[in-house]
């Protein structure tokens, strides 16, 4: 493939930090599931992850990043986090937080570091997929690199 894939702040922190990722892009339909996009990529869906922003009972924020086909079970985030209970932010709230917008929100290079988890099950795999940090844009990287720029820690989330 050789188009030009715009960087986006995501691939500028890995770039900074020497780690290595591959750049995927599609064509940004608002509209598109995070299962079709895995489709797109031609990869299973239970290795590209969707981020999510949440905020529990303390008022702390906490950043869950799942496989896209599964959803976020809150009693496990909130367990994992240590709070009473957590609850997803509202998608207004997401640009002015985390620098992303709804669809393009990454675990990597948001405006402030939330403490982060990840499913458990993407250590299963060599490399897995999340949002580049624009709409459109994907990276593909090794769960270890992932965790270690976004200081993830691994939990059952779903």
């Amino acid at each position: 493939m050789a188009e030009k894939i715009e960087k986006t702040n995501v691939m500028r922190v890995l770039d900074g930090k020497k780690i290595s990722y591959e750049s995927h892009s599609y064509n940004p339909d608002a509209t598109l599931t995070g299962e079709e996009i895995a489709g797109i990529l031609g990869e299973d869906p239970e290795k590209v992850f969707k981020t999510l922003v949440t905020q529990g009972k303390s008022g702390t924020y906490y950043v869950f990043v799942i496989p896209v086909k599964e959803e976020l079970d809150l009693k496990k985030a909130a367990k994992a986090a240590g709070e009473k209970a957590i609850s997803m932010i509202k998608q207004k709230e997401l640009l002015p937080l985390t620098g992303y917008v709804h669809g393009g929100c990454s675990p990597i290079g948001m405006k402030k570091q939330f403490t982060t988890f990840i499913h458990e099950t993407a250590e299963q795999y060599d490399h897995v997929f999340v949002s580049a940090g624009k709409v459109g844009y994907q990276i593909e990287l090794a769960p270890a690199d992932l965790m270690s720029v976004g200081r993830c820690s691994l939990a059952d989330l779903i």
